[in-house]
């Protein structure tokens, strides 16, 4: 299957609400505020913007603009809206984007309501809740090859991602984020200060395995349990969604870029730079013996000149990368990174937090599963 791209945008504003559909004595009945994210990923067609190489601006003007009521508003008065969840919010932004504002290709739009809480929905509407839960734990990795840092006992500070099916439109609540917590606590119990190895099942404690341990606990007392994400560090992780298990690896790189068909006087034509954010994403079968589906280490490793070839760099001078936009340095990231390690099948590049570009290795349905 050939590769498809997105673009990304982002807008952030901040937004009271009470939530009257809870029930009595709910702390979201009354009167609170949120600093809430919202983003959106399309498959623009070519000469949607005004230049080329132009979507991602243009797409995060147009989403600013679809959420400027949002801003300083009281959700609960803003018209169309209904009650104001994350997931009618969502609903709301992307009705104006495919409405008045006229972006085509929606795949997902996401409202992030705390550090901890948001919803996405997919393309074709359907929602899904996820909340962000933290356990300290120290771990080894028993299989790993003599004077593998990993073999020696240490420790991270771990972030678990529960993603539930929220697909219950405009009318309901549906799933409330207290139950998903009243689930998770004795889980955290038994993991957090702990030693991961002593636990029964994780004796070999990667974050795939750990994902999988997490999946088999929940899933029986959260049916709606879609995926869930482990967060070994900041930097990198493992989700298992009950059949397959992917890892990304994150770093961020410096470069200096311009985009050759801005018009005469952008400040886009001239040169200008990011520190851009780049997740690579792998997806392999799951190693019965180390545990892992690619070491982490060696995903750093194998890549490693290929993002020498981009950090503090002028990128305008390699004339292998099309032009300084976050799609054309995300084909261009791909096609290197899949020579090095064809594990690799999707890219995202970010010049800022939401804003930017994805470029899949195949055109299956779930790639734009988030993380």
């Amino acid at each position: 299957m050939s590769p498809r791209s997105f673009h990304s945008a982002s807008a952030g504003f901040e937004a009271a609400l009470h939530v009257d559909l809870l029930p009595e004595g709910h702390r979201s009945r009354r009167l609170h505020g949120h600093s809430f994210f919202a983003a959106v990923r399309a498959e623009l067609p070519a000469g949607w913007a005004p230049f080329a190489g132009g979507e991602v601006a243009e797409l995060q003007r147009r989403m600013e603009a679809c959420c400027a009521p949002l801003d300083y508003a009281l959700l609960n008065q803003v018209e169309g809206l209904g009650a104001p969840t994350d997931e009618n919010i969502a609903r709301w932004i992307r009705r104006r984007l495919e409405g008045e504002f006229g972006v085509p290709g929606i795949e997902q739009v996401g409202v992030q309501s705390t550090a901890h809480t948001g919803v996405d929905l997919d393309r074709a509407g359907h929602a899904h809740l996820w909340r962000r839960y933290r356990f300290q734990a120290a771990h080894r990795l028993p299989n790993v090859p003599a004077g593998h840092k990993c073999g020696r006992m240490h420790g991270h500070g771990f972030e678990v991602i529960l993603h539930a099916d929220q697909d219950i439109g405009e009318s309901d609540y549906g799933l409330d984020y207290d139950r998903i917590n009243d689930i998770w606590a004795p889980l955290h119990f038994e993991l957090n200060y702990q030693c991961l190895n002593e636990i029964e099942g994780l004796e070999n404690p990667t974050s795939e395995v750990i994902s999988a341990w997490l999946w088999h606990r929940l899933k029986p007392l959260l049916p709606e349990l879609s995926w869930v994400t482990v967060y070994e560090t900041g930097s990198c992780g493992a989700n298992f969604d009950g059949q397959n298990y992917r890892i990304w690896k994150e770093m961020t790189f410096d470069s200096a870029i311009r985009l050759k068909n801005a018009p005469a006087g952008s400040p886009l034509r001239g040169i200008h730079g990011h520190t851009w954010a780049l997740r690579l994403h792998l997806n392999a079968p799951l190693d019965a013996v180390m545990g892992w589906t690619v070491d982490f280490g060696d995903v750093k490793a194998l890549f490693d000149p290929v993002f020498k070839a981009i950090d503090h760099r002028p990128l305008f001078e390699n004339e292998a990368i099309d032009d300084g936009d976050a799609l054309s340095l995300a084909r261009w990231v791909l096609a290197e990174g899949r020579a090095v390690l064809p594990q690799l099948d999707r890219i995202d590049v970010y010049e800022t937090r939401g804003n930017g570009a994805i470029v899949l290795a195949s055109a299956r349905a779930d790639e734009l599963v988030p993380v």
